[in-house]
């Protein structure tokens, strides 16, 4: 069967790969239909992802169809219609064991640190997969991009009645955004693309943006927008160390900094303005099954549409030549979908 490999940044290749065997204790076959493009595949493309390795199959925001059972996996069927949780997690480390396994010290990302699903066929821990009757494949393929969001606005832990800034309205900033809805905060989104904010707007149905030219303008904005209480939550989802050294100044007194974006550089800031405010500086990595059991249930139910996501669609053998026109944001890319 053909898979898709990036050799390394910036070099694909089309290659044969054997079919998995049947599935082990616990294990489950999987048919890949529909994968997601995000953010990490564009910076692995380019070598600027710090945890990724290659060669490497990507593909971690997936829909699929279960095809083959292990013995022992009771919470799926061959037949059923899955979105994969691709973190997987060694079920022994501290992290694991204390109920983050999002941050397991062992960690594995499907398509960054081993094969993800560009692939007709892979093999899965059954642990990882999670069901649904309603959603369509390229739904199921949109689950783990809303859960990058939904576990940075937990971390932020906004209340109703707060003010959250979002930083960044690409698709993991867009994700965050539907969350913070749903948190009955006062959300504010800034990003340096018009298109994107009008995006936020017209289809998210938030008013309250920022257009970002840097320095003191920004804060001058958001101070007429809010006053001198500012936010209480601020989610970064740029992955800019100059966006990410600045984000503190937007926090009232005793707000929480989100980084979900992620920079190879360095990120700075000054100590006073931390400690005379009492800050909280928290990161966001990846999410929880729980969290995939959350938006699912939010999709099928209506309170979150998908259908605004989609925007572009290829093949696999298509996705070379597709790529680098993805990464153009004259493109007005916010989700492309390949079908494998």
């Amino acid at each position: 069967m053909k898979a898709l490999q990036l050799v390394e940044p910036k070099k694909w290749q089309l290659l044969d790969i054997s079919e998995p065997a049947s599935p082990g204790v616990g294990d489950v076959v999987v048919r890949v239909h529909r994968v997601g493009i995000c953010g990490t595949d564009y910076s692995g493309y380019l070598g600027k992802m710090p945890f990724y390795s290659y060669p490497r199959i990507p593909g971690h925001e997936l829909g699929v169809e279960v095809v083959a059972v292990g013995e022992g996996v009771t919470n799926v069927a061959v037949g059923d219609r899955c979105s994969v949780e691709p973190y997987i997690n060694c079920q022994r480390c501290y992290s694991c064991v204390s109920g983050h396994s999002n941050c397991c010290m062992h960690h594995q990302t499907l398509g960054v640190h081993c094969d993800g699903g560009l692939r007709p066929l892979f093999t899965v821990p059954g642990r990882k997969l999670h069901i649904s009757r309603k959603l369509s494949f390229e739904q199921l393929a949109l689950v783990e991009t809303l859960a990058i969001g939904c576990h940075a606005v937990n971390r932020g832990a906004p209340k109703a009645g707060e003010v959250v800034l979002v930083i960044g309205a690409g698709p993991i900033g867009l994700s965050v955004v539907e969350f913070a809805k749903l948190s009955g905060a006062r959300t504010i989104v800034m990003d340096m693309n018009e298109r994107r904010l009008a995006f936020v707007r017209e289809v998210m149905g938030v008013p309250d943006t920022i257009m970002a030219k840097g320095g003191a303008e920004d804060l001058k904005a958001l101070e007429a927008m809010t006053g001198e209480n500012l936010a209480q939550v601020v989610i970064d989802a740029t992955g800019s160390h100059h966006s990410m050294s600045g984000a503190l100044q937007y926090l009232g007194f005793t707000g929480r900094l989100v980084y979900v974006g992620v920079t190879q550089e360095e990120v700075h800031f000054g100590h006073p303005l931390m400690h005379r405010r009492e800050l909280s500086v928290l990161a966001s990595r990846n999410a929880l099954a729980s969290d995939f059991t959350r938006i699912i249930r939010l999709i099928e139910d209506g309170q979150i549409d998908t259908n605004p996501w989609m925007t572009h669609r290829a093949s696999l053998e298509e996705v070379p030549m597709r790529f680098t026109e993805w990464m153009n944001p004259e493109s007005a890319v916010l989700k492309a979908v390949v079908s494998v």
